[in-house]
């Protein structure tokens, strides 16, 4: 006689738990396998920069407390501000500020101190001119008065003219160099006294840079 018959129901419900547990398993044994991916989310939040950089200082140099670190902080940035004042003062070029730095701002400063720019005699005129506007006499306000518009028009155009020659002088000696705001640069050399320009001036009057 044949065999009882399987049902068919028992027979595909195995398989398909069977099939299932295997996947499981599978899966299980790749995952503790793969290493975790970076950018997936490592379970607590990323520190902000401050907070790292401190935590390092801390873990370099765990004995520094909170007073000592700002006071070796104050340190270095008077140690830092000396050495660009000294810097200012002698021209070293690895000390300056980043507005001086560069050919093209060196050029730019020995091109204003080479001439005489009427803009940097701005200041003596202007307390010559306060004090004849001050004197009650009408003839010598009157004077003052024009004399401050004879002194801004030349200012303006001797402005010009010394922008004018800069750019074409910095178009031919650097031609493949950035020269964004170099003529603005000079302009606001120029308006100071020869004295009391820093960088100091390197070049004496007249001399082509």
């Amino acid at each position: 006689m044949p065999p009882d018959p399987v049902p068919l129901g028992f027979v595909f419900r195995s398989r398909a738990k069977d099939e299932k547990a295997a996947v499981a398993a599978q899966a299980q044994v790749t995952g503790s396998q793969q290493t975790r991916d970076p950018q997936a989310p490592k379970g607590r939040p990323t520190p902000k920069r401050s907070a790292a950089q401190s935590q390092r200082r801390s873990v370099a140099n765990p004995s520094m407390t909170r007073k000592e670190a700002a006071r070796r902080q104050r340190e270095e940035r008077r140690a830092a501000m000396e050495r660009q004042r000294q810097a200012l003062a002698s021209g070293d070029e690895r000390y300056l500020p980043a507005r001086d730095k560069g050919p093209v701002r060196r050029f730019a400063r020995d091109f204003v101190d080479s001439r005489f720019n009427i803009a940097e005699y701005f200041l003596p005129m202007a307390v010559v001119i306060l004090v004849l506007s001050m004197i009650r006499v009408p003839s010598l306000q009157s004077i003052a008065l024009l004399l401050w518009l004879v002194v801004i028009v030349l200012i303006v155009l001797d402005s010009i003219v010394t922008g004018f020659r800069l750019k074409k002088r910095l178009a031919e000696r650097f031609p493949d160099d950035n020269k964004r705001g170099a003529v603005a640069y000079a302009l606001m050399r120029s308006l100071q006294m020869r004295r009391l320009r820093l960088p100091k001036p390197r070049v004496k009057r007249g001399e082509r840079p």
